[in-house]
Formats: C-alpha cells, structure tokens, sequence
C-alpha cells in the first residue's frame, strides 16, 4: 500500500520518496497522516461516540428514571464530567499527535493506564463484533415475508415452550405477548445453551456473520483514516435517516401518544430527582456513551492537525452524541407505545433494554406493522451502521498503538497489520458465537463495560491534572487553540481538579458497593465464570502497577528521585512536529532534554516499545 512520489530537486536529478498510502499529499504530518478534512474527523468522532447503548439503553434509563425529568441529571452530568473528559482527552491525542499509550510519555508513571484502555478496547471489539453479527443476521432473516419471529416457530405456536426454563407454556402475560420474538432470538438465532457450562458447537450462521462483518473492518480499515474517513459519510449519518423515518412512521400509528408519554411527556416524574439512583444513571450513561476512557478519543485526535479547535469539536461532539440519545427514544417510544396499543398491555410492561429491546421487543412491535420486513432491515440496518462506525475506531486504537511504538516496521505495513488484526479478531470472537455465547458476552460487558472503565478514568484525569499538572496542560492547549483568558478556563479547572474526579469516584465506589454476580435472564453463572470474569478485569488493570514498578526498578537515583522523574515527562513528550514545539519545547529552555527532532522518524521502535519487546 505505497506508491512512489517523484520530487525534482534539480533538473537533471530527481529524488524518488515513498510515501504510504494513508497518508496524503497535504497532510500536515507526513509521518502519521492527517484527516483528509474536519468533516472527516467529525463525523469519524459521532460515529464513535454515539454507539448501540444510545439505541437501545438510554430510551430505558429515561422511562425508568422519571421520563422527563432524568433529561435534567443526564444534561448536567454531561457538562460536569462527559464533556471536560472527553474535551481532556482530544487535547491529549492531539497535542502530541499519539496514540492511548504514547500520550502517557507525559507522565512515565502512568503509562500503564493507556496500556488498560487498549486492552479492554481490544477485548470488548471481540464481543462488539459478535452484537454486530447478530445486527447482521437479523438484517438478512427480515428479507422474507412474514418476518421469522412474526411466528412463534416452524412447528406452529402449539408446540412453543418456555426458553427460559424449556418446560411450562408461556403463561398469558408479557411474556406470552413476546414468545415469538424471544423463541427467535434465544432458540433460532442465539440456539442457546441451558447455561455457560455447556459450550455445545459453533453457531454457523453467526459466525459467517461475524465473519463477514471483520471483512467489513478490515475492508474500511485499510488505508487508516483516508478510508475509514470516508466510509463514515454514510455510516455515521444513516442512522440519523433511519431514525427520522421510523418516528415518522411511529407518529401516524395509534397508541404512539402513550408510548411518548412514558417517555418524556405527562408521565415524566419530577420526584424522581430525589432518588440519588437517578443520578448515578445519568453519570453512568453519559460517562459510557461518550466512550471516555477507551483510549479512542484520543486515537482519532491524534490524526488532526497540530492547530485544530479540538474545543470547539469537543462541543459538537458532546451535544450531538446527547441529542441522539433523546432523538432514538422518540422514536424506539413511538413504535412501543404502538406495541401496547395492540397487545393491550401497559406500555411500561413491552419496555426492555439491551438485547430485550434491540432482538425482542423492537423486532416484534416492527412485525406488527404494515410492510413489516422494510422497517424491520431499516432498523437492523441501522444498527449495523451503529456498531460499525464503534469499531473502526476501536480497531484503529490498536492499529494506531501498534504503528506508533514501531513506525518503521508497521508504516509501510498498515494494511497487512490491519488484515492481521481483523482475522484475530474474528477467530478470537468465535467462542462467542458458540450455544454459549451470549452468556460469554455479558460476562465480557459485565467485568470491562463499567467500573474498569471507572478506575482508568479516574487515574487519567487526576494524573494529567495534578501529577503533569492542570496548570502545564492549559498551556499546551494554548498552544493550540491560542490564548484564553482566566474566566475561560476557570470552569475547566473546576471540572478538571474536583467536580470529575469526585463523581466518577462516587459512581466506583457505588458500582463496587453494588455489585452483583451476572446473570442472563434466570441463568445464573458459574463461580469458575465468575473468577474468570474477575481474572480479566485484573489482568486489564495490572499493567498499571506492574508497568510503574518496573519503570521505578530501573530508574537511577534514590527512590524520592526516582519517583520524582517518573512523575515528569519524558525528554520524548512534546507536540510531533518541530516547527509546533515553540520555545516551551525548545531544545534551549530543556537543557537536560536531548534534541531527538521527531523521536518517530527513528528507524528503530520507540523506547516505550523496547521496554517489552526487542528492538525492530
């Protein structure tokens, strides 16, 4: 994937550069690439933040937390913790033009930090590209009429038992109402095992699904950023099309006024504020949904330019990613309310979240509808799209890692290094798409999808604000984004050195306090599953300790002095370029710093690279 660029220095000599083909003629940083256009970033941004939990679980926590009311914790939760978080993090990538682990050369004794966030990037796109194989499949079972879970199965409606237990019929109650769609999500789709013990053989549908979908990845992933940049045009806008037409579709169908209500309307409970519950949901879902944390925030900023208003993006971002969310309940509502109307049950009774809403109660409510195959693919279409856009950037995290602690090996091999990650993420999925599969799912989500994320967020914010120093990285923005003034940044500060740290400390302690054991439905887990899930989330968390200690072991001097320089950055901690390095980076106002020029156009692997591997 390069081609061979022909500069005439004189006329009778030419100098011939290769130049890889993720990066473009006029780009900024000929080294790493840059985004084609602003477009490109944002959208790459939008896709990656705004993700399936927007869908499928934020409409939820609405209803059940007072409707309307919870709109006014969300909100404020996004401006006190999501969006200084997120705002952090794009400075981060983009002042240093790295990737989750490198930016941690700002602080040495932390780097173990951006190692957890690629972690559990990689191990949660193991099972993302699993929920998007799943998107697939029921995309392609709604290209027939009537759709599959319209009927209870092919042996006729008498013959259906209970999936959850496998003995009694369906009592007449919600359940009953929904037999279709759970029969085919747990028995034809999922063909579900009675527990995790029972691995029993690899679903083939599914993983042709999982397959296709790394073809997907890989496909867009190719040349980085130049195609990834492009494909998100449409990826990250579909869902927004999809979304119109299904409210549209919603508001014309009798019941929609009651599915609203519940929503947002004259069922919204104002009470409801007074449940601190309520505000550790809008904490939690706007923490998660932003996805800070995961290291690719930082990763898609690190390709801007050196000057971009990451400040401004962070803001377009933020709201856009919120307003989705309120969007996409309006209309998964409108389609309920319609489903309650039918079945005559209380809206409150057809309500689900997660996969109880995206495969079970969405799909049959869909069923009801006129045409019902064209908005059953409009929706899992949609989802598609969703996923997608969630895991481009999540594989790019690791691609990016990988590139950035050897540029010299993997530059010109991007694309084989893309093609290689995608087939490992595909084989390392498949025991996810085996009869026990989706319980290997929610273990996954359960142990990395919360209060992992938690610990690394935490640990990211106070080390960048109070060991390099809130007042040091105001600066480096200004740099940036030019200078503000006191009043500008003194909500930031706020944000940064208390407001934050104190609310995703108070969401930590709270997640642990109230922990409980994973379960799918009315099937418990295994203790071995269990310790299982327990020895991930530790073995994600102990490179920050073991990466520390060992740094310390081989740092000289005495162990105050030590600890003091692991604390201060690295001689190779500056903005990529040197003509962006100003006189705060100079070689003359750091004389106990060595002048590398740009440490990535070294033919070897960066130091942080070395630390663990053999030289390139």
């Amino acid at each position: 994937m390069m081609y061979m660029e022909c500069i005439y220095i004189i006329p009778q000599h030419a100098a011939c550069v290769v130049q890889d083909a993720h990066v473009g003629e006029d780009d900024e940083n000929k080294e790493r690439g840059n985004w084609s256009s602003k477009t490109d970033y944002i959208l790459s941004t939008i896709g990656y933040a705004v993700g399936l939990g927007n869908i499928w679980r934020f409409p939820y926590l609405a209803y059940k937390n007072g409707g309307g009311a919870f709109l006014i914790p969300y909100f404020l939760m996004l401006l006190l913790a999501g969006l200084p978080l997120f705002f952090m993090e794009s400075a981060l990538g983009q002042f240093c033009s790295q990737g989750p682990i490198n930016v941690w050369r700002a602080v040495p004794l932390l780097q173990g930090v951006g190692v957890a966030m690629v972690l559990i990037t990689l191990i949660v796109s193991f099972y993302y590209n699993v929920i998007i194989a799943y998107s697939l499949y029921y995309m392609f079972a709604s290209f027939q009429y009537p759709l599959p879970w319209a009927r209870c199965s092919d042996s006729g409606a008498d013959n259906c038992t209970d999936p959850y237990t496998g003995t009694a019929p369906y009592a007449q109650n919600i359940v009953d109402v929904l037999r279709g769609s759970i029969v085919a999500f747990v028995t034809v789709a999922l063909r579900r095992s009675s527990g995790m013990d029972q691995t029993g053989t690899v679903v083939w549908h599914l993983a042709l699904c999982l397959l296709l979908s790394s073809i997907i990845v890989g496909a867009v992933l190719i040349r980085g950023i130049k195609s990834s940049g492009k494909v998100v045009y449409f990826t990250a806008t579909f869902p927004y099309v999809v979304i119109f037409i299904l409210l549209i579709r919603g508001v014309t169908l009798e019941g929609v006024r009651d599915g609203i209500e519940y929503y947002i309307g004259t069922q919204s409970n104002l009470t409801k504020l007074l449940e601190a519950e309520v505000w550790k949901d809008a904490a939690t879902q706007t923490f998660f949904s932003l996805s800070v944390g995961w290291g690719g925030v930082m990763t898609l900023a690190s390709y801007n330019n050196f000057n971009n208003n990451m400040f401004k993006d962070s803001f377009i971002v933020c709201f856009t990613n919120a307003g989705t969310s309120v969007f996409a309940g309006f209309a998964i509502f409108s389609i309920l309310g319609h489903m309650s109307f039918v079945y005559n049950k209380p809206v409150g009774e057809v309500v689900k979240e997660g996969f109880g809403l995206a495969f079970i109660a969405y799909p049959d409510a869909l069923s009801q509808l006129p045409i019902s195959p064209l908005w059953s693919v409009l929706f899992f279409f949609m989802l598609l799209t969703v996923g997608l856009d969630s895991q481009f950037a999540g594989i790019e995290v690791v691609i990016t890692c990988l590139v950035d602690a050897c540029p010299s090996l993997f530059n010109s091999k991007r694309a084989l290094l893309t093609l290689a990650i995608s087939c490992s993420i595909f084989l390392l999925g498949l025991p996810c798409v085996t009869q026990a599969g989706i319980y290997w799912v929610t273990l996954l989500d359960t142990f990395l999808g919360t209060w992992v994320l938690l610990i690394v967020g935490l640990l990211e914010v106070v080390g960048i604000t109070y060991i390099y120093g809130g007042n040091r990285f105001v600066k480096d923005i200004e740099m940036m984004i030019g200078d503000k003034t006191f009043c500008f940044w003194l909500w930031w500060r706020a944000c940064w050195f208390f407001i934050s740290p104190c609310i995703i400390m108070v969401i930590l302690v709270w997640s642990l306090m109230t922990f409980t054991p994973p379960s799918y439905g009315t099937v418990p887990y295994p203790g071995w599953a269990i310790a299982l899930g327990w020895c991930i989330s530790v073995f994600v968390l102990m490179w920050i300790p073991v990466i520390a200690l060992y740094k310390f072991i081989k740092a000289p001097g005495s162990p105050w002095e030590r600890l003091k320089s692991l604390c201060r950055p690295t001689e190779d901690w500056h903005p990529y370029l040197e003509k962006h390095r100003g006189e705060r980076y100079s070689v003359e106002n750091q004389p106990d710093k060595v002048d590398t020029n740009s440490i990535y156009s070294s033919r070897h692997c960066s130091k942080d690279f070395q630390l663990f591997f053999t030289p390139c």
